[in-house]
């Protein structure tokens, strides 16, 4: 497996641009260069002795000295923003809360929905893959307020 050694051997990390430079020439990779390339998930990978690894988590190795014990989120979810500062290393679950509205969400928010037959508004939220449902309200506001409330009660924001 590769090490925090063996990596500085091969590149160096700037933190503030999260970009990994070649030290010395390797194949048809020039010493100098960018190293890695954007692959199919929109994720930047790179190559080292025959091994293809991810940047976000070469850069938590890089900086920490030890592979992420979960999985790194981008907090900006830029996949292609490898920073440091941009990286964190959660659970799956922590991960989930980051991702983007999806596309058949009416209420802008994350876990907040209409009950059309009711004619009010419902809050939920995922926990460890468990669903918890955090109540049925008048508005959408209280809804959207009830989501926050629980997502600072569990420590996601």
């Amino acid at each position: 497996m590769l090490t925090q050694e063996r990596l500085k051997e091969l590149l160096s990390y700037d933190e503030n641009t999260g970009l990994f430079i070649r030290k010395i020439k390797l194949s048809r990779w020039q010493a100098g260069s960018i190293a890695g390339s954007k692959q199919n998930k929109g994720y930047i990978q790179i190559m080292i002795d025959g091994e293809n690894y991810l940047a976000h988590r070469l850069a938590w190795l890089y900086v920490y000295g030890e592979w992420p014990k979960n999985q790194i989120d981008h907090i900006n979810r830029i996949k292609t923003d490898n920073k440091i500062k941009n990286l964190r290393d959660v659970t799956n679950s922590t991960n989930q809360h980051n991702n983007a509205i999806r596309r058949h969400n009416t209420s802008g928010t994350t876990g907040v929905m209409t009950l059309k037959s009711k004619n009010s508004w419902g809050a939920q939220i995922y926990v460890n893959n468990k669903r918890i449902y955090l109540g049925v309200f008048k508005t959408k506001e209280e809804a959207i307020s009830a989501r926050k409330n629980y997502e600072k009660f569990i420590g996601l924001i």
